[in-house]
């Protein structure tokens, strides 16, 4: 999650600098798709932490 933060911070000084109508339309879809990225990645971690002290799971 650092890292996710760390490029969300990254990406905000270049969009805060840029100029370019195009660029920043991607620097903000890139900090949309981070986003999501990192949601997933923590909604899967809940979900395997889940699978692993769930007894009803172990036998599947």
């Amino acid at each position: 999650m650092e890292e996710a933060q760390w490029i969300q911070g990254e990406l905000e000084k270049l969009f805060k600098e840029s100029r370019d109508y195009k660029q920043k339309a991607l620097i903000l879809a890139l900090k949309e798709h981070i986003a999501e990225q990192s949601n997933r990645i923590e909604q899967m971690q809940g979900e395997l932490d889940g699978s692993l002290w769930s007894p009803r799971k172990w036998n599947e």
